[in-house]
């Protein structure tokens, strides 16, 4: 019985130390999306964090102003899917491999 939970602690501390690897992992992780064949480009970090927009001038028109709109929200939720992708892509990292004994589930709807 101890022995199982020596084991249990250690991958429980583990899991915190690739938890927080993750999470620098996810801060610094950049994903780019697009709409308009490439006119509109949305930059955010798998985390969700917008730290980029690209217009292309062809686009400066005063008439352009709602294509514009519409482009950056459709490249925005190019950019939110791939966050979205990759966020699962590295926690799943965190998780492969995972022993846990039943009845104990993982944060935030994991599954290991």
């Amino acid at each position: 019985m101890m022995k199982d939970l020596a084991g249990l602690m250690k991958q429980a501390q583990d899991m915190q130390r690739k938890m927080g690897e993750a999470q620098e992992k996810l801060e610094t992780l950049e994903v780019t999306g697009e709409a308009g064949a490439g006119l509109v480009k949305v930059t955010l970090t798998a985390k969700g964090e917008m730290v980029g927009v690209e217009i292309d001038r062809s686009l400066s028109g005063p008439d352009d102003i709602e294509v514009i709109e519409d482009l950056v929200k459709a490249a925005h939720a190019d950019a939110k899917r791939k966050a979205d992708e990759a966020h699962k892509e590295v926690m799943g990292e965190v998780t492969s491999g995972l022993q846990l004994p039943p009845g104990i589930d993982m944060p935030f709807g994991m599954k290991p």
